[in-house]
């Protein structure tokens, strides 16, 4: 044990972590922390317009390095970022929120306080708001400190979900004794007996299986486990599905990937993988209607369900079996089988000239795409455009199926910016979604960050178009200038901009090589939009509203 202060132990415990920045907005109950951030030099530290978009941006940083940090300040910044944190949580993305809290010795005398309720009741009030989307939580105090700050981070880690940290402001340059030695992202071991019985149980379903197959989940991703899912696979000779939120965890270019499914909305190719499977094991599975094809899929009854630390198969359960302990150890029992592949057949599409529609705008982003590229895609018209994509190996795709908080991408981008500046970043994005975050767009160029910016504009929510309202005033928009934001909001920072009305247009801009960040609109009418979209929006009308609702009127819908 050494001496430490409290602010410092907890900068070098993120640090341990794996973090190499922290985002967030200074407040007067955090800057005691952020100034010891600011001595230490050790982390970076990433400032953004508002702790929603900081919220987000960790999320997507934390997506590609597994582990991400925030800081805000007592109740306006806190409760500015749950948003995103709600989503993190629901996405499984371990984001470690640190909140700057009211000093202790006015908690412990009862002092009506700024950025708080100001009536004078439980201080726990911001902590008991986020206990709701966190795993984890903690008030600090020169007591608990050195405990809790290391179990919070590793309940981050293992869960693979957000936690809260309360420091309060008066508490960060006291010291106490600390652990010399350093925090390390582990994963606990798993019940021994538990796991031989699981991996037996499974191994001999795979064995005596004709038509064995996998179907991933976001939970492929999080707990690191794509590539022994692939060994499985290939040991097998089984295809593997992804639901939309696993998109490019597989490689789409392996010939035992199977493709997206969802549901009744899947390629027939696909659903007969999945639904005609006679041993189909899941990995991280969870029934969403966004996920499932509005609850038309049909897996069979007889799935295997593999999660983080426990597995089901029907008639038995299995705890304390993690799915990164199990999936090399049924590689271990089962033999090989002859070589198979799944056939992609690529249809041939004639890419339409002139005035660029959606047919024509996702045709040619799928001549763009190339290796190693991180795509993020909004939710609505760009997410459903861009499942659609084939992507090349070694892309990451990131989207929020689950949550769905528009605007989210934009402070993503941001994130995943940070954590890997040498990849080739895409964001594609609606107007509607980006009007929400629009400001970040002054941090990733503040940055020098280079990604290119794919907006349409299409004049409004389009995919709330699809669900009700096809021409109502509740789904237009303000028209703005979008391609002259970059220039607004940081005039001396390299930047090419274009607006595109055709394919042509779309083309040339692309064709060339550019020094900074690229900008480019794309507009269309406001009535086209994916079919998928369409498909989707309509069976969201049927399931929010039910059968009287006024979706059924004439003309109310894409």
């Amino acid at each position: 044990m050494s001496p430490s202060t409290i602010g410092d132990f907890l900068l070098r415990r993120l640090r341990e972590a794996g973090l190499g920045h922290v985002f967030g907005v200074p407040g007067d109950y955090n800057l005691e922390l952020l100034q010891q951030l600011e001595d230490g030099k050790e982390l970076a530290w990433i400032g953004t317009c508002n702790e929603l978009n900081a919220a987000y941006a960790a999320d997507g940083s934390a997506r590609l390095d597994g582990l991400a940090s925030i800081v805000v300040t007592n109740g306006v910044g806190a409760l500015s970022a749950i948003n995103g944190i709600a989503g993190a949580y629901a996405e499984h993305v371990p984001v470690i929120c640190i909140c700057g809290s009211l000093p202790m010795r006015s908690t412990g005398q009862g002092r009506r306080m700024h950025h708080t309720l100001a009536d004078g009741g439980d201080p726990d009030t911001f902590l008991r708001c986020f206990a709701e989307v966190t795993t984890a939580q903690a008030q600090l105090t020169p007591q608990n400190a050195a405990a809790e700050i290391d179990r919070v981070i590793q309940a981050a880690w293992h869960r693979k979900l957000p936690v809260y940290l309360e420091l309060p402001s008066d508490i960060a340059y006291l010291t106490i004794e600390v652990p010399d030695e350093p925090l390390t992202r582990t994963t606990p071991a798993s019940d021994p007996e538990r796991l031989e019985a699981c991996a037996t149980a499974l191994a001999d379903r795979l064995r005596a299986a004709h038509a064995p197959a996998i179907l991933a989940d976001l939970d492929t991703d999080r707990f690191g486990v794509a590539g022994d899912v692939t060994a499985l696979a290939e040991r097998l000779q089984a295809p593997v599905a992804v639901l939309n939120t696993a998109k490019s965890v597989i490689d789409e270019h392996h010939p035992l990937f199977a493709g997206v499914y969802t549901g009744a909305g899947s390629d027939p190719d696909v659903r007969t993988v999945v639904e005609h499977s006679d041993c189909l094991l899941t990995v991280g599975y969870r029934r969403i209607d966004s996920t499932s094809g509005f609850f038309t899929d049909a897996l069979p009854p007889d799935t295997i369900h593999l999660h983080g630390w426990s597995t089901d198969t029907g008639d038995a359960n299995f705890q304390a079996v993690a799915l990164t302990d199990l999936l090399p150890a049924l590689v271990k029992r089962l033999p090989d089988r002859p070589r198979a592949s799944f056939s992609h057949p690529v249809p041939q599409q004639d890419r339409p000239a002139g005035e660029l529609t959606q047919a024509g705008y996702w045709q040619t982003i799928q001549r763009f795409l190339r290796p190693g590229d991180v795509l993020l895609a909004e939710d609505g018209t760009s997410s459903a455009g861009a499942t659609g994509l084939r992507l090349p190996p070694d892309c990451t795709f990131v989207t929020q199926a689950v949550w769905g908080s528009i605007g989210y991408t934009l402070g993503a981008l941001l994130g995943t910016l940070t954590a890997a500046p040498h990849r080739r970043q895409l964001l594609f994005i609606g107007d509607g979604s980006f009007q929400l975050t629009a400001q970040e767009l002054s941090t990733i160029l503040r940055h020098d960050h280079k990604p290119y910016i794919f907006l349409i504009n299409n004049a409004g929510y389009t995919i709330e178009r699809a669900i009700l309202g096809r021409h109502a005033a509740y789904n237009d928009i303000a028209n703005w200038s979008y391609a002259d934001l970059p220039k607004v909001l940081a005039p001396d920072t390299p930047s090419t901009s274009f607006v595109v009305r055709t394919v042509e247009e779309l083309d040339a801009a692309l064709a060339g090589e550019h020094d900074g960040l690229v900008f480019i609109e794309a507009v269309m009418a406001a009535d086209d939009a994916p079919p998928s979209l369409i498909d989707g929006g309509h069976a969201f009308a049927d399931i929010d509203y039910g059968p009287r609702g006024p979706q059924h009127r004439h003309n109310a819908q894409l």
